[in-house]
């Protein structure tokens, strides 16, 4: 179902698919508008998957307001909407960061934690450099998809991110997160790993999976592996769970 729910004062538009345990999904970015319909459609005939634009992105309000902490609010007004006791949480890119602020927000709503490529805690200079050198070297195959979003999206979300990974007590509360998580990386991505690789060390339930020869648009080369990976994981997270 492809529906705009008034979340929190703001129209967004908001896609659920399949039946079974929730697992709602976070966009990349910041500033991305709907593209994670094919790991959906990975999942969708033993879960119920949500995904949904946030504020700015594609067919939701473009209002202004793109912290962080609004789209953790509005995922927690979806998650309600729904009547979703507990959810899994999955993410690609950006995506992974804001599941994890939204599992420390809200950890009695959060059952496990799926990361594709992402999971990065730090705002490292010389990762981003390794990022832009490999980008202009390399480039990156994403399939032609095309992002329909404000572009203060992208500014706001990233500043108010910065703030939020600079809270003290963030690498406690990361370790004293008991969900299960696994960090599936791609081998190939321009985007460096190794801070992939810390987040997952730092959960205590988490694992990190490497891809080898993967980009990091996942589903255009490796679409079987990220496949297996991802169901295995959620059936034994839903396990656990119940």
């Amino acid at each position: 179902m492809d529906e705009l729910l008034n979340i929190n004062g703001a129209r967004l538009r908001v896609i659920s698919e399949g039946s079974g345990i929730p697992l709602l999904l976070f966009n990349g970015g910041p500033g991305c508008s709907d593209y994670l319909g094919p790991v959906a459609g990975m999942l969708s005939d033993l879960w119920t998957v949500v995904r949904f634009e946030p504020r700015g992105c594609g067919g939701s309000d473009w209002d202004g307001n793109y912290g962080i902490e609004t789209t953790i609010a509005d995922a927690e007004a979806i998650r309600a909407h729904f009547g979703f006791e507990r959810m899994l949480l999955g993410g690609h890119s950006f995506g992974p960061g804001l599941a994890l602020a939204y599992a420390l927000a809200h950890p009695g709503r959060a059952s496990g934690l799926l990361s594709i490529c992402g999971g990065s805690l730090l705002n490292d200079r010389s990762w981003a450099e390794d990022y832009h050198r490999n980008k202009a070297e390399r480039g990156e195959d994403d399939g032609g998809i095309v992002f329909n979003a404000d572009p203060e999206v992208n500014r706001i979300g990233n500043k108010t991110w910065r703030e939020y990974i600079k809270r003290p007590a963030l690498l406690r509360e990361l370790a004293d997160l008991q969900i299960p998580a696994l960090f599936i990386a791609a081998g190939n991505d321009i985007r460096p790993n190794w801070p992939i690789q810390q987040t997952a060390s730092l959960l205590p339930q988490g694992k990190y999976v490497e891809i080898p020869g993967a980009g990091h648009y996942f589903w255009l080369s490796h679409a079987d592996e990220l496949r297996e990976h991802l169901r295995k994981s959620l059936e034994e997270m839903a396990a656990a769970s119940a």
